[in-house]
Formats: structure tokens, sequence, C-alpha cells
């Protein structure tokens, strides 16, 4: 098949050099601030499991590409408002878009494009950093988790998991995608909010207010929201709200999927969530889809979120103040 990779940093590019590397589909890449390092020197995948360069085929316009089969979306949320405009080009009359992202959202915005029988979702679940234009350092897991936004899972669900499974990774199926994306927040909640807020101080992530002429300190990477007490205690707090919230919308995900979480996360070592590396080079923070989604998602269940709560006020001060020149 004839596959386009929209939005190649971290995950776009651990991915679709891995579809490529495994030799059975075309593979193109969309790139934007990369475009020329990629097209002359490939990317190269710093990995747990086996470095490896792949050359994959290079556009800077999405025109370049075309009508694709499958288009797997990779981007920061903060781009979705771009979706018309990069996707557009690569839609035939039955391409499927697989969206790779955090958050809520973007089933529904890709749906109201291109119609919900196009789409589906996939929430991956692997630590990734890119650390240079072309270069991913992959250090753990790597397994995601795919569901239809509007379907019941059939052929195709299969058919667009094996493009995953044929590459190494591993790809389970869910027959409720909105659920699964309510389990991935369990984690990212946590673990890119408190790592960002955290820079800003305890007292401020717990009362939801940044003091004027706060300068923040750096972020706070898995190891240490585990290894401290009190941030720990937050962090078991958030993802009760977020589990609370889901299963007031019916989603029933146990309690013990916390500790789950918790456990998995302890593998990662001193692990900086993608969110933690935005802030610190002055990128808009993904708050829409990650964070105040899920809030107001609690409110219209009545759902009590005061740690939530407390961690979107200060998120959002520090959005704004920060994000406008690189630190």
């Amino acid at each position: 098949m004839r596959i386009a990779v929209v939005g190649c940093g971290a995950v776009g590019s651990f991915y679709g050099a891995r579809i490529l590397r495994a030799g059975v589909h075309q593979v193109h890449f969309l790139l934007r601030s990369d475009y020329e390092v990629v097209r002359r020197n490939g990317v190269f995948i710093e990995s747990v499991e086996g470095d490896f360069h792949a050359h994959p085929f290079c556009a800077a316009k999405p025109e370049e590409i075309g009508p694709s089969d499958v288009v797997i979306i990779a981007l920061k949320t903060t781009a979705n408002d771009q979706f018309r405009t990069l996707l557009t080009p690569l839609a035939g009359q039955d391409t499927v878009f697989i969206t790779l992202q955090n958050g809520l959202g973007s089933d529904e915005q890709l749906a109201a494009l291109f119609g919900p029988d196009n789409i589906l979702g996939g929430l991956c679940f692997v630590c990734l950093n890119r650390i240079a234009p072309g270069h991913i350092r992959h250090i753990a897991h790597g397994r995601i988790v795919m569901g239809e936004f509007s379907r019941p899972v059939s052929t195709r669900t299969t058919a667009m998991a094996d493009i995953f499974r044929q590459a190494g990774i591993k790809c389970d199926i869910t027959d409720n995608l909105a659920r699964a994306r309510w389990e991935k927040l369990v984690w990212n909640v946590p673990f890119n909010g408190l790592g960002v807020a955290g820079a800003a101080g305890y007292e401020a992530v717990v009362t939801g207010h940044l003091p004027k002429g706060t300068i923040p300190g750096p972020c706070l990477p898995t190891d240490v929201l585990l290894a401290d007490p009190k941030w720990f205690k937050l962090v078991c707090e958030l993802m009760g709200e977020i589990i609370a919230t889901a299963n007031a919308q019916g989603f029933n995900i146990p309690s013990s999927w916390a500790d789950e979480n918790i456990q998995r996360t302890r593998l990662m070592g001193a692990y900086r969530a993608s969110t933690l590396i935005d802030f610190e080079q002055g990128r808009p923070l993904e708050l829409e889809s990650m964070f105040l989604r899920p809030l107001q998602a609690a409110k219209a269940a009545n759902v009590p979120t005061p740690r939530l709560a407390a961690l979107c006020s200060v998120l959002q001060q520090l959005d704004a103040s920060f994000k406008i020149s690189p630190r």
C-alpha cells in the first residue's frame, strides 16, 4: 500500500521508519522542519531493539505525495487546525486515516472532514524522543492499541493493525476506541501534566496559581514524580480523577489500571515525556486535547476533579507566559 506519514517527529518517524524497514509498503514522509536533513540522510532510529537507518520518500508538500491508501497522522494536536490543508491532497476514494495522537477530539475532527467511516485511532504506548533532526531515540515499549472510530472491528481493522505487526510492532485491537483513549489519559495527564507544571513548584500545582514573577525551574521526569512522596501522591490522585471521569461515562476502567501504569512507568527510568520537551523549547502545549477536554467531561458528568482543575489552571498560565520564545 501507499502510506503517507504526516507529523514526522518522534512518533511518526519511529513508526514510519519501522514500516518502511519491513519492506512491504511504500512509505512517504510529509516533512516540514526536518525535510532537508531527512531527504539527504534519511532517518536514524537509535533503539533499545537495535539501531537502524531508513530512507523514506520525502515530501515538503502533501501534493507531492498525492492520494494514498493509508494516512498515518502523528501531528501534535496543537496542529489539528491544519488537517484540511495537510490531509485533503492525500485523500482518495478509499483512504483510511489513522491518528496516532494523544488526548480527545482528533477522531471527531477527522470524521467531520473525511467521514466517520474512514477513521481509525491508535494509542501509542512507547517512550520516544526526537533528539535532533532526523534522529529518534527509542527508549522502551512500542505497543499500539488500535480501534475504529465509528464502526465495529472488521477485517479492515486487522489489515490496518497488520501494517504495524509486519514492522515488528505489537498492535492490539480494541472494540472501544473511546475507552482506550481514556485509558491512555490515565498515564498522559499526570506524567505529561505534572512533568511540566512541576517546573512551577509544588504549591503552584496544588493551588492552580502561578505567582507573579515565577521563573520555571527544571521539568520533572517520571522517576522524580514516582520517587518523591508528595508528587507521587498527586500522580495517584490525578489517575483516580481520570478513572472516575471515564467510569461516569460508562467506560468501566478498574482502579487497578492506575497501578499497572505506575509499574510500567517505573521501568522507563528518568523518562521525559514529550510535553516537557515542548515546554522547554517554547512550543505550545497540547492543552485542549490532553487536559481541558477531560476537565470539561468531568464537569459535564458532575465528577469532582480538584487536582485536574488546578493542573489545567497552572498549565494554561505557563503556556501563556512561556511559549513565545524558547528558554
